[in-house]
């Protein structure tokens, strides 16, 4: 069942009416009148290939814009060359390898790998960077991917999914929204080619009923005879050393930057949207891709190809317009500088650090990046840099750097590369990533090898910044707890404390005093969503933040759900029937 705009709109008011009745010494109201509004565009599987990152293939002029009235950050790097783990290092402000999170996904392959599902488990402390801000005001919207590596506690957020908008808040409440576009995802790249159905949701603006019409599931796509041809076909496309200059190829490099030019258009519908709210010079603009390019050798590599993002923040007024800025910073960073944006203070978990906002803290020297299994094959890398060079740790260089990841293999570049390999026709660097074992350590000039092909390790002259970043790998190591020999079904048993189940969150207890009705669970660190009788919409979440009494008779629906336990049963507290049931 889905509910219309002025359901969830009255939901919206009944919900601030129940909550103005906090008893006294519950938790404090915020002034939210001086939080800046927060907008992310996140584009997916995209390296630097814009105009202000100097690739002039083809015009993105909404970005650009984007860029020409901001400031363009041109060394920010993902935690992984893959979604799910820098998702997951986004929404906790920590490394994914540090919290179970890096194995890509920890859900899905059991068959190839005899694994159970299971989920990322950070401290019991931690929260969804959506969490933090929505108990500090924040009206805060997800549209539509989710992916953390683990399943998002109900009120995470205020709203997840294809109809989330900042225009269902509260009058003059700020909100942090993120609007995620799919098109440039590598299975844009498969044959038949078309574009995601779904997507077309962004130029409906907040039309539920348009949005509801759209093919959900991601696979629906359009059919090339319909699908536009932003770029020209015959276009000199950039191509990599490390991939062939075939007609196979130069189609996929077309497919690519056909689908940036559609997602261009796309951000700039929602930027319109903002625009005619009169909130577009009211709001903290960030655009990004979730890690580096969807080609075989970017998509997945520890390489910057698969690490190296572009990052693009627009201030209010264009504040800073046209800057650049070559600070050093990681996906992990993204939670501190938020909540510092929000005037919140860093939480003692997060590894990241805050680069804008009123309390920045140093300058970052190093990033960190670490690989491990991809779908049904595992490797183990770790990998650190600063601005010029990178140190690669293998630590299975018995195996050879590619995987045959089925999901890859549907990209015509990836089957063109198995072609040639087997006929012997690739060139050195095309052939290095097919050799059958690795160096057990990398290590790359960037500013001279930028596709880093030459392995300089056993260079002399390098050996006191080598052994510089093999220190720092180690601090870093043991400083997150990382450790990469531990095979993943011991990790398991480490993230479920010795269990052969995952971990159940307890069920909420419903304390009544006085007509306050207090909400607690015994896990630690569980987080409470609850919802209103019949007042709230069923796909729509109440975040527990303290006692609260109704101005009328209605029952309360609660679950409890410590991120990566599994969530509690639902409880319910029907005053009529003075007692709770559970299902």
């Amino acid at each position: 069942m889905s509910f219309g705009y002025k359901q969830v709109w009255m939901w919206i008011l009944l919900c601030c009416a129940c909550s103005s009745q906090a008893v006294e010494g519950g938790i404090a109201k915020h002034d939210v009148s001086n939080k800046p509004n927060i907008l992310w565009l996140v584009v997916e599987d995209m390296s630097p290939i814009i105009e202000p990152y100097g690739d002039n293939t083809i015009k993105t002029p909404s970005i650009t814009q984007l860029a020409n009235e901001g400031v363009t950050y041109t060394n920010v790097y993902s935690t992984s060359g893959v979604c799910s783990p820098s998702r997951a290092a986004i929404a906790l402000g920590m490394y994914p390898s540090s919290v179970g999170a890096n194995n890509m996904r920890t859900t899905s392959n059991t068959e190839q790998t005899g694994l159970p599902k299971y989920e990322a488990v950070p401290p019991e402390n931690a929260k969804m960077l959506s969490q933090y801000l929505r108990e500090e005001g924040y009206y805060t919207t997800n549209n539509l991917k989710t992916d953390y590596q683990f399943k998002a506690p109900k009120a995470a957020w205020d709203e997840s999914g294809p109809f989330a908008h900042w225009r269902n808040r509260k009058p003059g409440q700020p909100f942090y929204a993120v609007v995620n576009f799919t098109t440039t995802h590598e299975s844009g790249l498969f044959e038949p080619y078309g574009f995601r159905k779904i997507e077309s949701r962004h130029y409906f603006s907040d039309n539920r009923k348009k949005i509801a019409k759209l093919p959900q599931h991601h696979a629906e796509k359009s059919s090339e005879a319909n699908t536009p041809e932003h770029v020209p076909k015959d276009l000199d496309f950039p191509i990599p050393p490390y991939l062939p200059d075939t007609p196979l190829v130069r189609r996929d490099l077309w497919k690519m930057y056909n689908n940036l030019a559609e997602a261009d258009k796309q951000i700039a519908a929602v930027l319109q949207q903002l625009k005619d709210d009169g909130l577009y010079d009211n709001t903290i603009i960030m655009f990004y891709s979730d890690h580096g390019g969807p080609l075989p050798r970017q998509k997945r590599l520890i390489y910057d190809s698969g690490l190296k993002v572009p990052f693009i923040v627009r201030y209010p007024n264009a504040k800073h317009a046209g800057k650049k800025n070559d600070e050093l910073v990681s996906f992990v960073d993204f939670a501190p500088t938020l909540l510092n944006l929000a005037g919140i203070d860093k939480p003692v978990h997060m590894h990241g650090r805050s680069f804008l906002g009123k309390q920045q803290t140093a300058k970052r020297e190093y990033i960190h990046a670490a690989a491990d299994r991809f779908d049904g094959f595992t490797d183990v890398i770790r990998a650190v840099k600063n601005k010029r060079f990178k140190y690669i740790r293998n630590y299975r260089p018995e195996q050879g750097y590619y995987l045959p990841v089925v999901y890859r293999e549907k990209i015509p570049t990836m089957q063109e590369l198995l072609r040639l390999r087997d006929a012997e026709q690739l060139t050195p660097a095309q052939a290095l990533w097919f050799r059958g074992k690795k160096d057990p350590e990398e290590f790359f000039d960037l500013a001279n090898d930028p596709h880093e092909l030459n392995n300089i390790i056993t260079d002399p002259s390098y050996k006191k910044v080598v052994a510089e970043l093999s220190a720092e790998m180690d601090r870093w190591l043991r400083e997150i707890n990382d450790e990469p020999r531990l095979a993943e079904s011991q990790l398991i048993k480490q993230l479920w404390a010795g269990s052969e189940l995952q971990p159940v969150t307890a069920k909420p207890q419903f304390k009544i005093s006085n007509g306050i009705i207090h909400i607690s669970s015994p896990t630690p660190g569980a987080v409470i969503s609850y919802q209103l009788g019949n007042i709230t919409p069923p796909e729509l979440w109440q975040l527990y933040k303290g006692p609260f009494k109704l101005d009328q008779a209605t029952s309360v629906k609660a679950v409890a759900h410590r991120i990566g336990f599994s969530e509690s049963d639902s409880v319910i507290y029907d005053p009529d029937k003075i007692n709770y049931s559970q299902y």
